[in-house]
């Protein structure tokens, strides 16, 4: 398999939209052929690492599609079958929803631009400096900045933004 780790790395990099990922998603198709090969070694090795690397990246997509709030929000549209779930967690989970909608509401219209884009759009952080032209420092920490306010405030804090400034302590003679 090693001989073939430059095309596989390429045919990832080709199907693959995040670039970051390239690396953990070989070692996962590698692993994935060892177990697989543990049942018997396969006959052509070429064939098989590619079909075992495109199962794996189709199964990553689909396990990260996102889904919009506006789809979710409307739970009653959709037909569910009675036991499917109970009248209770129905309600927590529309609940969940709308205090979710309601932190993200909340947040800074900047910090709720990328924190949008960041997890909900599921753009990479590149992708987002670039769409906002802004570096990637800053995307980084105000998505920080928003995910610990949307998480304090779904906890049932104020989900006040909490801005920390690093400030250099200068040491004076007298001082210690």
């Amino acid at each position: 398999m090693l001989p073939l780790e430059p095309a596989l790395t390429h045919f990832i990099r080709r199907n693959w939209r995040v670039a970051d990922d390239v690396i953990d998603l070989r070692h996962d198709i590698y692993e994935l052929a060892i177990a697989g090969a543990r049942k018997g070694l396969p006959p052509q090795t070429r064939p098989f690492l590619f079909t075992i690397a495109r199962h794996h990246l189709i199964n990553r997509a689909r396990r990260a599609k996102i889904v919009s709030f506006e789809l979710v929000a409307d739970l009653e549209a959709v037909e569910h079958e009675p036991d499917m779930l109970t009248a209770e967690r129905h309600v927590m989970a529309r609940d969940a929803l709308r205090r979710a909608q309601e932190g993200i509401d909340r947040l800074s219209p900047r910090v709720k631009q990328i924190v949008l884009l960041r997890k909900v759009e599921g753009l990479n952080t590149r992708e987002t400096a670039d769409h906002l032209g802004i570096g990637i420092d800053a995307v980084e920490r105000q998505l920080a900045m928003g995910m610990k306010a949307l998480a304090d405030f779904m906890l049932g804090g104020t989900g006040k933004i909490v801005r920390q400034r690093f400030l250099r302590r200068r040491s004076r003679g007298g001082d210690q």
